[in-house]
């Protein structure tokens, strides 16, 4: 597959990065600043959460981990391997992370959103999707290291690394729970609202840029992009288990952001 188109008002920059990343020059690509507070890490939570001993639960920016198995959920695959190769990365800093705080701090759930960096400045999240340990996404604002971190997860996609090795696409038609996914489909259909862009694909889901982050993309790439295949990733609502969906409207909901949440593929 060759590389897709993204769409983003700044032009290549991204794919660049994608195209020339390696774990030697993660360090280079995700550049830790001067002066970083070091943190004292209490334990791992899983392979993208840590527990400070302060008390303060991080949530690590741009990368999203396999889920450990809870509420009787069996654990996603490469779960237990992402915390693992975390706990080892943290325990060879000597226990102790320095953090860059996202330009939105907290999420829903209180944590405090942050990068990463070992003692040596290398970005832990870089390193865990450069291994295939989780995938890349970018909620705007938080989205600094986008480009590195995108370029991180590609080349362990080229090289089927770690959750890789199986495939991990699934085509819109055959969306079956919420959640996190990375999904294909073409769209069928675009059209904009108070809400902001809404772009229909095949089986019942619907794309939404809403009004406060069209400024981040292209907006007349976007209202060109009826028949065109695409692949999208993030957080997958269903409506029908949220008394939201009306009659006519897609079941499935992702929201995107950011552009580099959406590629155009070839």
């Amino acid at each position: 597959m060759g590389y897709p188109e993204r769409l983003k008002k700044a032009s290549l920059v991204g794919a660049f990065f994608v195209s020339v990343f390696s774990l030697g020059t993660a360090q280079a690509l995700c550049p830790a600043l001067g002066g970083l507070p070091a943190q004292q890490v209490q334990r791992v939570v899983d392979g993208d959460t840590l527990r400070l001993v302060d008390g303060r639960s991080v949530r690590l920016i741009g990368l999203n981990a396999p889920e450990l198995g809870r509420d009787g959920k069996p654990a996603e695959p490469f779960a237990q391997a992402a915390r693992q190769r975390l706990q080892a990365l943290v325990a060879a800093s000597g226990e102790r992370v320095q953090l860059r705080l996202g330009e939105q701090r907290r999420d829903r759930y209180g944590r405090t959103l942050a990068h990463a960096y070992d003692r040596q400045g290398r970005n832990l999240e870089a390193q865990l999707l450069a291994e295939g340990l989780g995938m890349f996404v970018a909620i705007a604002p938080n989205v600094a290291l986008a480009d590195c971190h995108r370029g991180a997860e590609a080349q362990a996609r080229r090289g089927r690394l770690g959750l890789w090795r199986q495939a991990q696409v699934v085509q819109a038609g055959q969306l079956q729970r919420g959640g996190f996914a990375l999904v294909r489909g073409e769209v069928q259909r675009v059209e904009r609202n108070r809400g902001g862009l809404w772009l229909e694909m095949q089986g019942s889901l619907v794309l939404q840029v809403p009004s406060r982050a069209l400024a981040e993309f292209d907006l007349a790439q976007l209202q060109a992009l009826t028949g065109r295949q695409l692949e999208v990733r993030g957080w997958v609502v269903d409506r029908s288990r949220r008394s939201s969906q009306r009659p006519g409207q897609a079941r499935w909901l992702l929201p995107l952001t950011h552009p580099s949440m959406l590629e155009m593929l070839p």
